[in-house]
């Protein structure tokens, strides 16, 4: 009688919970470091920097042209507070553009400190013995020779060694390697970003930027008072401005006036006459678009330019109580601009006039500018009368008139509209109810002027270099390894086998070994033979 068993399934105990030990303050910290400053970090913050770049790019900055920046403002006011809140019109002076610059120095240092370490010790090392079965690498073959192994290894320590390999000996053996500089590239890509980040913060500390508009005939000297905006870097002392200064003699814009990109710029100058510090000889220097004023480690560049018609206004009792150009803000390509004057000394009443100019008008076309160069230019103004505001201690803007405690002048024999003003040059208006009269008595061109000491752009250079020729290394030089192994077989014949390996793709280890075998070639009795591997590999 057999005897049954009965199946029995054995359960197992459940486990407890498993306990992680706590990282604790410390190993918090270190891992935030290990993170920080792996390269996986140091790319993304590198990519979050250049993302972090395109609004400055594409939105007008106050450190370049303020003007720009309030005519977008103007232009789009839903927008804009959002914008300045988050500091898109200073981009390079936001505490989150300043965030991930810090975030990406420290972690480009963090990452290749240590990695320079391992390299230098790379380097004074030697190559790696031959591995034991050399068939077993992706690059392998293998032949046999009536040359002693003896032989067969000096012949391949010479010919490794005259391809610039770093060559090394054993016991029947011979270990090679190549493309060091490789990694050397590499370091030297990193350490480069690492100085242009450098130069690019000294420049920022240690330098000043400020934008001056700047009428013909008009004067400019570094201080100041002078600026329309300056801002200076938090190491820089505003008062050690170098004391040069320039009087803008001419300045002259040409455009495309033929039928194809008709009104399209073509060139700005600017005549300076320079002094280059108090009681200097001055000097004669034109300024175009990339070639700028270089004075005291100061460079003056033309960022912006456009109208300034001069005004007289004369007021009731007929004095001459204005008298300047007036600078005209462009509004489109062809040079419309707005323009705004402010008379306060008019009396009894002060004055006011806004409006457009246009640099050329067709007759009988209307209030049009059809061309950006002054052709037949032509101004159309309202008027207003009452109180500017200028007397209650708030700072205004010079291009923007507040009409709150202002009165617009009314055209006699109206129903009430607003008078318009229409001026040529040469030509006078005379205002009703004996306010007085405004002239347009002549036409001069502005620009803007940008002044900017950057002592970090030499450095910042050398980084830029740095970093092109470290990546030409990286992508030319191939990190690669052969070897050689000589052994005698049992027929008295050498077998020689040789193998390569390489770092990365595309290295040419292949070439290597192919160049090796010929030059053991002269006494070789059997034909090479690729592994397996590597027929697999190269189909």
């Amino acid at each position: 009688m057999a005897d049954t068993l009965e199946s029995t399934t054995f359960e197992p105990e459940p486990a407890g919970p498993v306990r992680v030990p706590a990282l604790g303050p410390v190993g918090m910290l270190r891992w935030a470091w290990r993170q920080l400053t792996s390269m996986r970090t140091a790319l993304l913050l590198l990519f979050l920097l250049a993302l972090a770049s395109v609004p400055g790019s594409l939105l007008p900055q106050r450190g370049v042209n303020p003007i720009a920046v309030s005519d977008y403002k103007a232009a789009n006011p839903g927008v804009s507070p959002w914008l300045d809140r988050f500091s898109f019109f200073d981009v390079y002076a936001s505490p989150w553009f300043a965030a991930t610059y810090l975030l990406l120095f420290i972690s480009l240092v963090g990452c290749v400190l240590p990695r320079t370490g391992q390299h230098w010790r790379a380097m004074r090392g030697q190559p790696p013995a031959a591995p034991r079965n050399l068939s077993r690498l992706p690059v392998a073959t293998s032949f046999e020779t009536s040359e002693s192994p003896e032989a067969v290894l000096e012949r391949a320590e010479r010919s490794l060694r005259g391809s610039r390999f770093r060559v090394v000996t054993g016991d029947g053996w011979v270990a090679s390697e190549k493309g060091y500089l490789r990694e050397t590239g590499n370091l030297i890509f990193h350490f480069s970003l690492v100085v242009l980040l450098i130069g690019v913060a000294w420049g920022s500390l240690g330098g000043v930027k400020g934008v001056a508009l700047v009428v013909e005939g008009e004067g400019f000297a570094n201080t100041v008072t002078q600026y329309d905006q300056v801002t200076p870097g938090l190491a820089y002392d505003l008062g050690s401005l170098a004391p040069f200064s320039f009087t803008l003699d001419d300045f002259r814009a040409t455009y495309e006036a033929g039928p194809v990109q008709t009104g399209a710029a073509r060139t700005f100058e600017a005549d300076l006459t320079v002094i280059d510090e108090p009681g200097a000889t001055p000097r004669q220097v034109t300024v175009q678009v990339n070639k700028p004023l270089n004075v005291e480690g100061f460079k003056v560049f033309l960022v912006g330019h456009g109208y300034a018609p001069t005004f007289t206004v004369r007021d009731a009792r007929g004095r001459v109580v204005f008298d300047q150009p007036v600078p005209c803000l462009p509004q489109d390509g062809n040079f419309t601009s707005q323009c705004v004057i402010k008379v306060p000394d008019a009396r009894p009443t002060q004055l006011g006039f806004t409006g457009f100019f246009f640099p050329t008008v067709i007759d009988g076309g209307g209030p049009v500018s059809y061309f950006p160069g002054a052709e037949n230019p032509e101004v159309y103004l309202n008027a207003w009368s009452g109180d500017l505001g200028l007397d209650d201690g708030i700072s205004r803007s010079v291009y923007t008139l507040d009409t709150e405690k202002l009165a617009a002048v009314k055209a006699k024999a109206s129903d009430g509209a607003p008078l318009v003003v229409p001026l040529k040059p040469g030509q006078t208006f005379t205002l009703p109810d004996g306010l007085g009269s405004i002239t347009f008595s002549g036409l001069q061109e502005w620009t803007t002027l940008s002044v900017a000491r950057d002592p970090g752009k030499e450095l910042a250079l050398v980084g830029a270099v740095g970093a092109i020729l470290g990546l030409l290394l990286t992508l030319f030089i191939r990190r690669r390894r052969v070897w050689v192994r000589a052994t005698s077989g049992a027929d008295g014949a050498t077998v020689v086998e040789v193998a390569g390996l390489a770092k990365n793709e595309a290295s040419g280890v292949e070439a290597d070994v192919d160049a090796l075998v010929l030059a053991l070639a002269p006494t070789r009795t059997s034909e090479p033979e690729p592994n397996d591997r590597e027929s697999d590999l190269r189909e």
